[in-house]
């Protein structure tokens, strides 16, 4: 099957996009100018996806998932890493995983204490609030690995969701030896939806989550086992889902 291009929002849209369709795609250009970031400076990250722990969690009892967790707090552009904690969703928002406090092991402290960290989470934390005013941001990361050891890999095994939060942001990190993984991108209160394949490292969907549900569906091996490496990011205003 073909893979669907992703259609790349121009970067003097991007916010306007946001307010507009409640979703923007951006082109890692893009994403590496919105941010001020280096390519390079990302591109050295990678080999933090190869010591991922697995997802004890699954409800399905896959073993095609690992992933890292940490919580921040940003405001303006001062980003604060906060105590680690569990993370939550209710039910209403994740029916499968919702309920339940899971305790993922923490992002790398070299990866948290990297310049271009502070920056790439800050600077779409800016785009945001451009489309939505807030005072301050409360961010989980949320490094996945979702792998074929299974024969296939669910990268949201709970099906077309919202997340439970104001924003979010998948990047894209990398794909090796997969088919699959088409984004799926719908209204929340409509017909129109689109889809696409993220095939470029550091090409980044973002979200408007009181507007949109998304998914990703299933990765299978394209010859010998692979994986699909990602990057996500929410914001949530106010406070962490659980605390109000």
């Amino acid at each position: 099957m073909n893979a669907f291009a992703p259609p790349y929002t121009a970067p003097d849209a991007v916010v306007g996009a946001l307010r507009t369709h409640g979703c923007a795609i951006l082109a890692p250009s893009t994403l590496a100018a919105l941010c001020d970031v280096d390519i390079a400076a990302l591109e050295r990250w990678r080999a933090g996806w190869d010591d991922l722990p697995p997802d004890a969690y699954l409800k399905d009892g896959g073993r095609y998932r690992r992933r890292r967790h940490g919580c921040f707090v940003q405001h303006a552009s001062t980003l604060d890493q906060v105590p680690h904690r569990a993370h939550w969703q209710s039910e209403d928002y994740n029916a499968l995983h919702g309920g339940m406090h899971r305790w993922f092991e923490p992002l790398s402290p070299t990866l948290v204490a990297d310049a271009a960290w502070t920056r790439l989470v800050a600077g779409l934390g800016a785009t945001f609030a451009q489309a939505r005013d807030a005072r301050d941001w409360h961010v989980e990361a949320h490094q996945f690995r979702i792998d074929t050891t299974d024969g296939i890999g669910r990268p949201t095994p709970e099906g077309a969701h919202r997340d439970g939060v104001d924003f979010v942001a998948v990047l894209l990190v990398g794909r090796h030896g997969i088919k699959g993984g088409e984004t799926r991108v719908f209204e929340a209160d409509g017909p129109a939806g689109q889809r696409f394949t993220l095939t470029e490292p550091w090409a980044a969907l973002l979200l408007d989550d009181h507007r949109v549900i998304h998914e990703s569906t299933p990765i299978q091996p394209a010859g010998d086992a692979g994986h699909r490496d990602t990057l996500v990011l929410t914001y949530r205003a106010g406070a962490f889902q659980g605390e109000d």
